[in-house]
């Protein structure tokens, strides 16, 4: 589930409203795209995909996420994990199955 839309780094290009299929986003002039509708998520991650800023957290068992804070999250690695694993974005080869689990298991979130 989408967790987290950064402040900081999302640069309101609008994407992640463009290519979510279950309109979970709303756009906002000249500010950040809100969460309106999270509970309507799928985990599909295709808005933490297609953001080429990072800015985006996606939850894949998010009844496990207990008020993680972005700066925790920043720590953790964990904005734009995803889209970092499968390789999308400049200067990114994805990692297989097996290297992503094996770094999932040693990865303690704070």
């Amino acid at each position: 589930m989408i967790e987290l839309i950064s402040d900081a780094r999302c640069v309101q290009c609008n994407l992640c409203v463009s290519v979510c299929p279950t309109n979970v986003f709303d756009k906002v002039d000249n500010d950040v795209p809100v969460i309106a509708r999270q509970n309507d998520c799928q985990t599909c991650f295709m808005c933490e995909l297609y953001c080429p800023a990072d800015a985006m957290y996606v939850a894949p068992h998010p009844d496990r996420l207990i008020g993680l804070s972005e700066p925790e999250l920043e720590q953790a690695e964990l904005l734009g994990g995803y889209r970092e694993k499968v390789g999308w974005g400049p200067g990114r080869t994805s990692i297989s199955s097996h290297a992503f689990l094996a770094q999932l298991a040693k990865r303690s979130v704070p």
